[in-house]
Parts: C-alpha cells; structure tokens; sequence
C-alpha cells in the first residue's frame, strides 16, 4: 500500500464518495483513516488540527494537506496524471467545471439536507447529539453556518426550514441529468468523465434512501440507464458501495422507505 496518500473519510459521505471514486478510476492506492461522523468523530481535536471545519474528506499527501473534495480531486487529476478524468480540451473542460461548480454549489447542500431529514436524523439522535450549544460551537466559525443547519434537520426533519425547496432542488438535477445524457453514455458525451463522478455519489444516494422511483418505470429513461451502467463500474462497488457498512445501508434503505410517502408528496417533484 502507497502510505503517501491518507483520505479521512466516512462511508455516507457523498463528498468522500467522490475522492474514492477518483482514486479507484485512477487506479491509485491509498490508506484508510476512516471517521466515524455520526458518532462525532469529526470533532476530535487531532482532525480538527487537519481541517477545522470539521467535515469529510481530507487528503494527505506526503505531509501536506488538502481539503474540500472539489479541489481534492482536481489535484489527484494534476498530481497523477495517468487515467485522466478531465478532458482534453479547454471547451470540454469548462463543461467539466458546470457539473463540479454546481455539485459543490447546489447539490450537496440539498443531499444533505435528504439524507438527514430522511435518515441520518434517527441514527444521529439514537446514538446522542448533545446539546444545542455544544453541537453548534464545536469546530471552527467557517462551518457553523451548516451546523446550524444540520441541527434543524436532525431535530424537525422534512419540516425543518427550506428542507423541502432542498429536495426540489436535488431533483431538478435529475432533469438536466436527462437532458444532458439525450443520445449520450455518459454525461460528457462518449467517455466516463469527472462529471460522471461527481455526480454518482449523489444519484446513488437517492437509490440507497428507497428513493429511485425518481427516475424508474419510464420517468427518466436516459438517468436509468446512466445509472445501470454507472454500478457495472468496478470502482462503483469498490468506492462507494463497500464502504458503507452493512447496518447503515439497511437503515437507510429502512428509513427512506419509510419516509418516501411524505417526500413524494412534496409539491413540485411529480
């Protein structure tokens, strides 16, 4: 094993999902630090000395630290040039960037907000979330903004603010999803792509919150398809599917099917 490249990671994370995703499609080895984040593990102060935010994932490359995913798959690309995953072209590449500017701009936030108020919610409560004061104030002020957040979801669920217009909003993706793979493999065109990536983990987690009659029987026929051969990829079970552990994929499946009557009611994803 290559111990030059550390990932702090967790298995539900879909930002953590596409640094892994980009290490298995350029066939890179590297060494686990896995964290823990719904018991709180983010906060121990040996991670927070690495990233104060207190989020996943973190890359260490020999001795040197790089956070947010984003960036931490745009120097993998630059660092390990072999299997590229951008394209060639600087038209191409700007296509590229729409997908990764909105993943980090837009989509994140809203499958973060699904993936607490469907499900992460009831484990996170289960196992103690602590006080308001204590949650909101560990880690650095960058990050209390989407702790705020967070704790809403935790604790009202799909009534929690804006929780809904999140989830609007995630769905408005698969569209342009559809739009985007008209007479396409893939997003990009022919070629598996970052685009691809970047968007897998979050395709994915709406499969694993029961949450895939989204785009099945007929409702998105080019995202089905995308998605069918998406999990034939090696590196689908290998960086996204394993890592999850077997109780946690069950709860949420569990928790989403459960939940899945009251978000399909939502007005405005028919």
């Amino acid at each position: 094993m290559n111990n030059d490249l550390k990932l702090y990671h967790h298995g539900s994370s879909a930002c953590a999902a596409k640094v892994r995703l980009v290490l298995a499609e350029k066939n890179l080895q590297w060494e686990s630090r896995y964290l823990d984040i719904l018991k709180g593990e983010q906060f121990n102060p040996d991670y927070l000395r690495l990233n104060p935010k207190a989020v996943v994932p973190t890359l260490v490359h020999e001795g040197h630290v790089i956070t947010e995913s984003t960036i931490i798959c745009e120097y993998l690309e630059d660092a390990f040039p072999n299997y590229p995953l951008y394209p060639a072209s600087a038209l191409e590449k700007a296509s590229a960037r729409y997908w990764t500017k909105a993943v980090g701009e837009e989509l994140h936030p809203a499958c973060s907000a699904l993936t607490y108020v469907v499900s992460h919610r009831h484990t996170i409560l289960r196992n103690g979330v602590g006080s308001f004061d204590d949650f909101i104030n560990n880690g650095d002020a960058a990050g209390k903004a989407a702790r705020l957040m967070k704790w809403q979801w935790i604790n009202e669920g799909i009534n929690a603010p804006g929780a809904a217009d999140k989830i609007r909003l995630y769905v408005s993706y698969l569209r342009k999803m559809e739009s985007a793979l008209s007479g396409n493999d893939w997003l990009l065109g022919k070629q598996f792509s970052i685009a691809d990536v970047v968007m897998a983990p979050y395709v994915n987690r709406l499969n694993a919150l029961a949450m895939s009659p989204l785009w099945e029987n007929g409702k998105l026929p080019a995202v089905a398809s995308w998605f069918a051969r998406l999990q034939q990829r090696s590196s689908f079970q290998q960086a996204i599917i394993d890592w999850v552990p077997a109780d946690l994929r069950e709860e949420m499946l569990s928790n989403g099917q459960k939940s899945w009557p009251q978000i399909s009611s939502i007005e405005g994803l028919s």
